[in-house]
């Protein structure tokens, strides 16, 4: 996930963002934690990381070869 989503997950109200400023619906800039962001950031990376781990080792134990797992997840 990109810092931009990052932002937009944690803060609702953005609506967007230009830059490295967030905006409101209205156009009022909207404040926002650079450390809380980046490390939500690096949490949903690494959980997807976990997450096709966990994926690949389910599969294998399902008695999949390592081809027939790489066919299926590219």
């Amino acid at each position: 996930m990109t810092n931009h989503e990052t932002i937009f997950k944690l803060n609702p109200s953005v609506v967007t963002i230009r830059g490295d400023v967030a905006y409101d619906a209205n156009g009022n800039e909207v404040s926002y934690d650079l450390q809380a962001v980046t490390a939500q950031a690096q949490a949903d990376a690494q959980a997807a990381i976990d997450t096709k781990a966990s994926a690949l080792a389910k599969l294998a134990a399902l008695g999949l070869t390592q081809d027939e797992v790489k066919a299926l997840v590219g």
